[in-house]
């Protein structure tokens, strides 16, 4: 027992003299901390877009929600329906009724150009013409500001977070639609993709775009979550229909697949090249660790500590002055970009998505293991160093 004990006091007495050491060599510690802490700055910031693309994406999903579109269809802008169809789509087995029938809503997309806020150049924004029932299909749908739009009037509502990106969204004001600029009569909010869609009646839309009586979807409430079989299965037995359905969170999550993909290579890539320079900032500090402490070490491997506590003690260092590089970091990354809202393209639809960088948790501890991955690469070469130093040649400097 005292043999372990013995070594964990050599590790802590070596650990203590390294660490009262830093101010002799305070340059080269803040150069690597400020290295490190940019590293997981970077992972971290540019991970929580990814993380917020996907929370937005799907965030407003429910278990008992499921799009129908047409087979083979990979989206929305691929899909057509005709209302023969969505009226089959509605009275099929499964779905949960309300006051006025079943709980579907047969739906048109299009694109609209309206200027962002930020920089006044037109972009594509996505504009949905629903059914009677889309308000109850989406339960999770409030408004904020305004009024709901009426059925048979052009009249629209906008998603809160295409009100915060775009110009001129605010109730009162007007957008344009086909040829003629149509009212904004409230402003709604949903929590997920929707927030960034400007709504209308779809018969409305139909005329002001000349899509006859035609859709490209139907969003539906099954009557429990369980009745997603029952439903597909249904659909898939009706001969009258050419049709798939989709639990709608996994439709989101597909469609966000492709964006999350690129911006997590992309952040992993960037952090990763920096993070080459952060190990050889750690490497550069801890050598000039190892050198200030060369007759101190030499010293105390005279006085019987052994090698390998001078190789964790050294270790022990590194991997602290990455940590609190990497705590730096990541704590910069959550007060500048958590919650911070931006508008980039949804490649599904080819239109302008608005979400909110998220910092998890999970992003937060997984910057920190960058930051102490690091920390070992850069300390373990000089660690070694220390512990081969030879005594009298050291010795012979006091």
């Amino acid at each position: 027992m005292a043999g372990p004990i013995n070594w964990l006091l050599q590790v802590f007495a070596v650990t203590k003299f390294g660490l009262l050491s830093i101010p002799q060599r305070l340059g080269s510690v803040l150069a690597s901390l400020v290295g490190i802490a940019g590293v997981v700055g970077v992972l971290v910031s540019i991970l929580s877009m990814a993380t917020g693309f996907r929370k937005t994406m799907t965030g407003a999903d429910s278990p008992d929600s499921v799009i129908v579109l047409r087979s083979g269809a990979t989206g929305e802008m691929d899909s057509g329906l005709e209302r023969s169809e969505t009226k089959l789509i509605a009275d099929t087995a499964g779905l949960a009724r309300g006051t006025n029938g079943p709980l579907a809503s047969a739906e048109l997309f299009v694109i609209i150009d309206l200027p962002k806020r930020s920089t006044g150049t037109d972009a594509n924004v996505p504009m949905r013409g629903v059914g009677p029932a889309a308000f109850q299909v989406r339960g999770k749908l409030k408004m904020i500001a305004g009024r709901p739009f009426e059925w048979g009037k052009n009249e629209v509502i906008v998603g809160a977070g295409a009100a915060d990106q775009f110009a001129g969204m605010q109730v009162g004001g007007k957008i344009k639609v086909g040829r003629d600029f149509w009212p904004i009569v409230g402003i709604f909010s949903e929590g997920g993709a929707s927030d960034s869609e400007v709504w209308t009646d779809a018969t409305m839309l139909q005329g002001a775009y000349n899509r006859g009586d035609s859709f490209q979807a139907v969003y539906v409430k099954l009557a429990t979550p369980n009745s997603y079989r029952e439903f597909e299965g249904s659909l898939t037995n009706n001969p009258q229909l050419d049709v798939k359905a989709m639990k709608q969170k996994d439709f989101n999550e597909a469609k966000s697949a492709v964006m999350e993909k690129l911006i997590n290579t992309l952040g992993v890539l960037i952090a990763g090249l920096m993070a080459v320079g952060a190990v050889f900032g750690a490497l550069n500090t801890m050598y000039n660790a190892v050198s200030a402490r060369t007759r101190e070490i030499a010293t105390l491997r005279a006085l019987g500590f052994g090698r390998g506590s001078v190789v964790v003690s050294v270790m022990l260092e590194s991997l602290a002055v990455a940590v609190i590089g990497g705590v730096i970091g990541a704590a910069i990354a959550y007060v500048v970009f958590n919650g911070y809202h931006a508008s980039t393209m949804n490649f599904a639809s080819f239109s302008q998505i608005s979400f909110a960088f998220a910092v998890t948790p999970a992003l937060l501890i997984l910057g920190i293991i960058w930051a102490a991955i690091i920390g070992f690469i850069g300390g373990i070469f000089p660690a070694i160093r220390a512990a081969r130093l030879p005594i009298a040649s050291a010795l012979r400097e006091l």
